[in-house]
């Protein structure tokens, strides 16, 4: 597989995803003050919250987020790059019914993305858990659905890759749902059930980036004269 330079952009958006929103959480946290910002209790979310209040009846916790501007300017960038190269690799990465399938409900994904950061959980609930369903339910079966891509497909090449980053989204789904930490708390099960595809997208970028660029095939000295004859 040689990559054309649309293709190229494409890789280039994946592996600056997941730095961008990693970092932001990063920052963001440290900023926060009584209480400091633990992965293990806190949600995503709750980086992105506007106001300091008490959040979710089910695990009350105090929520106070200075840098949320951060957080949610940071996820938006996330949801357009991750989107930009889905939308620039669809051909790239193959054909066929799971191809499509997969990109389509990873492509929604980035959706969530956009929707989670443009209505916190503390402005628009309904809205924000739509994104996080998105993300975390269409978006993890689709990250499953592509490492189940033919061999054949350039997505196929990282099968391997693909379906371990699909199965471990899947269970860290399931488990947060279920409000079950697995000695890593509620908050640290959501990122395993979040971090997969945009981790998935940054391995898979670099992999993408480092193909040969597309060289035009040469033009033999029959079809130069050939050319030459038309004029």
């Amino acid at each position: 597989m040689n990559l054309n330079g649309t293709g190229r952009v494409g890789a280039l958006c994946w592996v600056a995803a997941a730095p961008i929103f990693l970092v932001a959480s990063l920052v963001t946290g440290l900023r926060w003050r009584e209480p400091t910002y633990s992965w293990a209790i806190h949600n995503i979310s709750d980086l992105g919250n506007a106001r300091c209040v008490i959040w979710d009846s089910s695990r009350p916790r105090y929520v106070c987020s200075p840098w949320h501007p951060l957080m949610n300017a940071a996820t938006l960038a996330t949801a357009v790059l991750l989107a930009t190269g889905l939308l620039l690799t669809w051909r790239i990465l193959g054909r066929g019914a799971v191809v499509r399938s997969a990109q389509t409900l990873l492509l929604l994904a980035t959706g969530g993305y956009a929707l989670a950061a443009l209505y916190p959980a503390d402005i628009d609930e309904n809205l924000h858990v739509l994104g996080a369903f998105l993300i975390m339910g269409l978006g993890n079966v689709g990250l499953f659905l592509a490492g189940l891509a033919p061999r054949t497909t350039t997505l196929g090449r990282w099968r391997p890759l693909t379906l371990t980053a699909g199965f471990i989204a899947l269970t860290g789904t399931v488990l947060f749902f279920a409000q079950q930490g697995v000695g890593i708390g509620v908050g640290g099960m959501e990122r395993v059930a979040v971090l997969p595809f945009p981790l998935w997208a940054c391995c898979l970028g670099v992999l993408l980036a480092e193909t040969p660029a597309q060289v035009p095939a040469p033009v033999s000295v029959t079809d130069h004269n050939s050319m030459i004859g038309e004029r």
